[in-house]
């Protein structure tokens, strides 16, 4: 039997920008909810102006705002903050991320909202919250992996940290953000309110070691987390390995995995070894071991590899490059990539998300909307008439390119 999807009957206004706010809430359009897009005329999200770009289009704004209706109003101006007051007024959930205190000059602060709207969840993302003494800084994702520990402990020893090549900051927080609107959401069934959400990206960023901060806080301050390379010297083995074309990771860290490998790599005084047969051990001799594992892997092709491995039950994988992503049965068997009819691109592919829930079928969402496009039946739906809508498309206050 096929059911709504989660979220379904739940109104979302979105004004945010670039990545945390829109990825948030294009999760939330993908579990059922109806997410309005709000946009600042002429220039509207800063992301629409981010590359990849195919002719006019943003393949960056069209992959995080899918599945989203458009609006693009003028808030300084008395009727358009109107429309707005109408519109979250009858919202469920509203998400921005801007500079704390920003909205609430606006006129859209969370305590004003909520006093219109007891029910609404207000979800805040920021750099570094709305508490603190860098609560007014600026920040992106960049900023906040680098503060974090986490771009110190990536690399080589002795060089500069690499940069990550995908927005964790963001993304993370963002995911962070599903699971508190929905949580707040839950808690409102309860209480009848709704709640202030106040996410940072920085928070979100510390909150994910699931290593570095324990080993240093329960040691004293003696171990302190470092770039390691292409191996991790506490999980021996556990690491990227280089074959004759190419490179693919190994995972023989746990004791029967590692006897497996052992034996396959080194033969079977290797593997009786009883130096290696413990995790403390492992890690003890790691240079040892590792000199066996490379030579093995750097015999072979990564193909020759894989098959070997995998006969043996020991967990390994390719290091795959994007195309090569885009073609993996897998990826392929899971709809993890969208094909999406765009009105003048024609057929998009683009990233799915993860969501999968029994007896609801796989939908495509519609593509993301153009700046304001849904403006007239916005605000025909809270009640403004013809004349009136006119009126503010006339004086710029409802704002849409094509008109």
């Amino acid at each position: 039997m096929n059911q709504n999807l989660p979220l379904n009957g739940f109104r979302v206004i979105d004004y945010s920008h670039f990545l945390a706010g829109p990825y948030l809430s294009r999760c939330l359009a993908a579990l059922g909810a109806e997410v309005i897009k709000v946009e600042r005329p002429t220039e509207g999200d800063a992301g629409r102006h981010h590359a990849y770009f195919v002719g006019d289009y943003s393949g960056y704004f069209l992959q995080q705002n899918m599945g989203k209706k458009g609006l693009c109003i003028n808030l300084r101006d008395p009727r358009g903050l109107a429309l707005m007051h109408k519109l979250t007024d009858t919202a469920d959930v509203f998400v921005e991320n801007y500079r704390p205190g920003a909205l609430r000059k606006l006129g859209l602060g969370y305590d004003e909202l909520s006093k219109r709207n007891p029910g609404l969840v207000y979800c805040s993302i920021s750099a570094y919250g709305h508490t603190g003494p860098d609560a007014h800084r600026a920040g992106f994702g960049l900023i906040a992996e680098a503060k974090s520990g986490i771009m110190a402990m990536v690399g080589n020893p002795g060089e500069a940290p690499p940069l990550l090549r995908v927005s964790l900051g963001d993304m993370y927080t963002g995911i962070h953000g599903v699971a508190s609107v929905c949580a707040a959401l839950l808690g409102r069934v309860k209480s009848g309110k709704g709640q202030h959400i106040d996410l940072s990206l920085y928070d979100c960023l510390v909150s994910i070691h699931d290593y570095a901060v324990q080993c240093y806080t329960l040691s004293g301050g003696k171990e302190l987390p470092v770039q390691t390379g292409h191996d991790m010297p506490q999980s021996t083995l556990y690491g990227v390995f280089t074959a004759q074309d190419g490179y693919l990771v190994i995972a023989a860290q746990v004791d029967d995995a590692w006897k497996r490998f052992a034996r396959l790599a080194g033969g079977e005084a290797f593997a009786a070894d009883t130096r290696f047969h413990t995790s403390a051990g492992r890690n003890e001799n790691r240079q040892e071991i590792l000199a066996v594992a490379k030579a093995w892997v750097a015999s072979q092709t990564v193909s020759q590899c894989l098959a070997a491995l995998d006969a043996i039950d020991v967990p390994c994988a390719k290091v795959q490059n994007i195309a090569e992503v885009l073609s993996d049965p897998q990826i392929q068997a899971r709809g993890m990539v969208l094909e999406q009819d765009h009105p003048v691109l024609g057929k998009i592919k683009l990233p799915n998300l993860p969501f999968r829930f029994t007896g609801m079928p796989a939908s495509t969402p519609c593509v993301a909307p153009d700046m304001g496009q849904h403006n007239r039946e916005i605000a025909a739906s809270l009640g403004f008439g013809v004349d009136d809508i006119d009126a503010m498309v006339r004086d710029g206050v409802l704002y849409s390119p094509a008109v």
